[in-house]
């Protein structure tokens, strides 16, 4: 992606959330320079991958596979020292028909709530013993709490307000639908470097051409 696009999202991004009422953090306004200023206290804020993150899953077509996600809160993964707390947090920016492409979690067991804008599409599959998408098993979930079970592959609309439980497994896809969706995620420890399975082969973060300075650091301009 270009750094000028990437910049482009994140003004457009910062407009909608602030349209919902939702207020982000001070982090969420630092420049590269707020970054290097502080640089001595922003080791587990780094580490634990807190800010913006924008990607195209390297697939070069924004508008239809991408995310605009916000890292509010996070602890680190197993085995890594230096905090223990047990869960994280985003806020997610979802476009209409734009698909956060299929893919699931070891790991992480998450609340996807929808906080503002449109109702959010969720394509739900179970694996198979192969680890393949099983195309004939019923999905079962939880919606705020209560039971419910679809074919394998259908569509659950999440509208604002509600929220899907998605549990390690669970193979999943989403999308705004009719209009923008602003989605909270509450998990435990977010790891995207290990812990995103995706069915083709991508990049779970984008290339970078820099063609303009960053208005805002995204996650990899410093996850370490």
């Amino acid at each position: 992606m270009k750094r000028s696009r990437i910049n482009e999202i994140i003004h457009d991004a910062e407009a909608f959330i602030a349209d919902c009422n939702f207020l982000l953090p001070p982090v969420a306004t630092w420049s590269a320079a707020d970054w290097e200023r502080q640089d001595g206290q922003l080791s587990l804020v780094k580490r634990s991958g807190i800010g913006w993150d924008i990607t195209d899953f390297n697939k070069g077509d924004f508008d239809r596979f991408g995310l605009v996600l916000f890292t509010l809160r996070n602890g680190l993964p197993p085995g890594d020292v230096g905090t223990t707390i047990p869960y994280a947090e985003k806020l997610l920016v979802s476009r209409q028909d734009q698909i956060t492409l299929m893919h699931y979690h070891k790991c992480k067991t998450e609340d996807i709530i929808v906080r503002g804008g449109s109702p959010l599409a969720v394509r739900l599959y179970n694996l198979d013993p192969s680890g393949q998408l099983d195309k004939k098993s019923p999905v079962s979930f939880r919606m705020d709490g209560i039971s419910h079970e679809i074919p394998a592959g259908d569509t659950v609309i999440v509208p604002p307000g509600e929220s899907i439980t998605l549990v390690p497994y669970c193979a999943h896809a989403f999308w705004g639908h009719g209009g923008t969706s602003l989605v909270g995620e509450v998990s435990s420890v977010n790891d995207d470097k290990t812990d995103n399975f995706f069915f083709e082969d991508l990049s779970r973060f984008p290339s970078i051409e820099e063609d303009e300075p960053p208005y805002r650091l995204i996650v990899p301009d410093y996850l370490v």
